[in-house]
């Protein structure tokens, strides 16, 4: 999904929540890449919104589903070059919804460093130029929220990310197919 772009809230969820990282484009591939020079196999760095349907991803016990309906991921507005950022370990992480503070975290918050991901995702995939690796998000999402909050129809969404820039997301529900209002008693044919 392009930047500024809206996502379809499918009408299988009601637990739509965001999911702020950062994302990593590798430049140059390879596989068994140790941590010592994964960094130079890095092209830049992104924002990534990693929508995932909190239910979902409860009912099925996987991701699949969860995270992989059309349009989630929205990444972007830009790509800034690895040389272009000193320390991707050390980068504030902050995501609003409707203008209201969800997540202020930073990467040094990380489970796993850049450098560790690229170790162990290259130690059975071979990384591609081109590839886009998820990060993982800080604490702040809207199912740890006391109550938990999600997404709906109309939310505007920005993540941010310190020195690569901010990617706004907005939210419409799936419309309901006709079949579906056929079986709930609405209208006809």
């Amino acid at each position: 999904t392009d930047p500024g772009a809206s996502v379809t809230r499918p009408a299988a969820t009601d637990r739509l929540d965001l999911e702020c990282e950062l994302a990593v484009v590798i430049g140059r591939g390879g596989s068994h890449i140790r941590s010592e020079q994964a960094l130079d196999h890095v092209f830049g760095y992104t924002v990534l919104n990693d929508l995932t349907a909190r239910d979902l991803q409860r009912e099925d016990r996987q991701w699949l589903r969860a995270k992989g309906w059309d349009g989630f991921a929205p990444m972007g507005p830009m790509i800034v070059t690895a040389d272009e950022l000193d320390d991707p370990g050390n980068l504030a992480v902050r995501s609003w919804v409707n203008g209201e503070p969800w997540q202020d975290s930073s990467t040094a918050n990380m489970i796993w460093d850049v450098a560790t991901l690229i170790e162990f995702i290259s130690r059975s995939i071979r990384l591609e130029s081109g590839d886009v690796l998820a990060t993982g998000t800080p604490a702040g999402v809207g199912h740890f929220h006391d109550p938990p909050r999600y997404l709906a129809d109309g939310d505007e969404i920005l993540c941010e990310i310190e020195g690569i820039g901010r990617l706004v997301t907005r939210i419409s529900d799936e419309l309901p197919r006709a079949d579906h209002l056929l079986a709930a008693g609405v209208g006809s044919l």
